[in-house]
């Protein structure tokens, strides 16, 4: 089994990578190249669109941070929440990811859900 709590911790520091090339290049060695995420927003497949989909995020949420919260894994999946919010302070939105890898330890398919959003 590959390492899936490092596995997490790559993964959301891709959300926080604002390096285009370098975001490109981690989305690419993560994610398998059929990968897909969706979330409560979006559904998209392939690492162009998903980083695509970061990308938006960090323009919708500029100067907040992702930082990763503790992961359950086992066989070739992981669940782990995460928040979002400014450095030090309070969680903005919370949530949490359910991760599937292919036999090569890359991430297949990742399912977003949202628990806390900020109020419109």
């Amino acid at each position: 089994m590959h390492d899936l709590n490092d596995l997490a911790r790559r993964y959301i520091d891709i959300w926080n990578t604002t390096d285009a090339a370098a975001r490109r290049q981690e989305i690419g060695d993560l994610f398998a190249d059929d990968a897909r995420y969706v979330d409560p927003l979006v559904a998209v497949e392939g690492p162009e669109a998903i980083d695509e989909t970061v990308a938006a995020v960090q323009g919708q949420f500029p100067d907040l941070e992702f930082r990763l919260g503790p992961v359950d894994a086992h066989h070739n999946q992981a669940r782990f929440t995460w928040e979002l919010g400014p450095a030090g302070g309070e969680a903005l939105v919370v949530g949490f990811d359910v991760a599937v890898t292919d036999d090569d330890g890359r991430l297949r398919q990742v399912y977003g859900f949202l628990d806390k959003v900020p109020a419109a």
